[in-house]
């Protein structure tokens, strides 16, 4: 017997986010270890932790196309929904990095602050400046592509905070060569964790909400089944309405509907089916019809379900 997976919904990334993710990639590389051998010339802190930071970007980037890579697969017996979660996790672990790199980057700067060292400014700032315009270069590249994948926004949240980072070490490098003030380094440095502290929030809570199957933030499930009453009038009451999403594109919803006896099955579930599609953008729907009552046990063999 064949067996068929229906994911006919579920299109795989665009190549144009994976050859935007690929170029970001290996610029990013590529200037990493420049970073790195400024940072250890000069001394300074804030060159150091962007050079980190950009070893997690070039980690991320690579994770990022890889998940696209693999999500184009497609659905087998054991990912009946094909592999469009990869995105997610790696958006999640992608923020979690970030968790890490704040982290470190504020005990070293505590530690600096402490013990202060001599910095070379003048080679902190070109090294700096070079780093920045990498930075845009790569951001721009991922910004122009489907800024509504998380797995995409996980990436981009990096390159932000190496930007913000390389702009810091910008600032420190010229308070010093104007001043000879050293704890600027540092304490930029606090400043940066404080930002990229924000996207990492941001990224992990997204993604973590989608990995527990969480309803997606749009979509109300009062509103719907009101809404969807109104729309298709045989449709007499609306329980059992959970939604979810593979990924923030890709939402799903299961539901029950109760119809009038004398309704036609076929052309209720239609219109309903559409009316998900063309009103609330859900790409997979599971609809059970009901005429009598919900037939459903509630944890009990003898005792069917009460609408909810």
């Amino acid at each position: 017997m064949s067996q068929h997976y229906h994911h006919d919904h579920f299109h795989p990334p665009g190549g144009d986010n994976e050859r935007r993710v690929f170029w970001a990639m290996l610029l990013t590389g590529g200037f990493m270890g420049v970073e790195a051998g400024g940072g250890l010339l000069s001394g300074s802190l804030a060159l150091l932790a962007d050079a980190g930071h950009m070893f997690t970007d070039f980690a991320a980037l690579a994770l990022t196309w890889l998940v696209f890579r693999i999500a184009r697969r497609p659905a087998d017996r054991n990912r009946s929904y094909g592999y469009h979660r990869f995105e997610v996790l790696a958006a999640f672990v992608n923020g979690l990095t970030l968790f890490a790199i704040v982290g470190w980057i504020a005990y070293t700067a505590v530690r600096r602050l402490l013990a202060p060292v001599e910095i070379l400014a003048d080679a902190m700032l070109l090294v700096a400046v070079l780093g920045l315009i990498v930075n845009i270069i790569v951001l721009r590249l991922l910004h122009g592509g489907d800024r509504s994948n998380l797995n995409l926004r996980g990436a981009a949240a990096h390159v932000w905070g190496d930007l913000i980072g390389s702009l810091a070490a910008i600032v420190a490098a010229v308070v010093i060569l104007g001043t000879g003030w050293q704890a600027i380094d540092p304490l930029l440095s606090l400043l940066v964790c404080g930002l990229i502290l924000k996207s990492a929030w941001n990224i992990v809570s997204a993604s973590g909400h989608i990995l527990l199957e969480g309803t997606p933030e749009e979509m109300d499930t009062d509103r719907l089944s009101l809404e969807l009453r109104h729309a298709v009038p045989e449709v007499r009451d609306v329980h059992h309405v959970h939604g979810w999403a593979l990924t923030p594109q890709h939402r799903l919803l299961t539901l029950h509907i109760t119809i009038a006896q004398d309704s036609d099955q076929d052309r209720v579930l239609h219109a309903v089916k559409l009316f998900l599609l063309d009103h609330w953008k859900v790409n997979h729907s599971t609809v059970q019809v009901e005429r009598t009552g919900c037939p459903d046990l509630n944890g009990d063999r003898n005792r069917p379900c009460e609408a909810k």
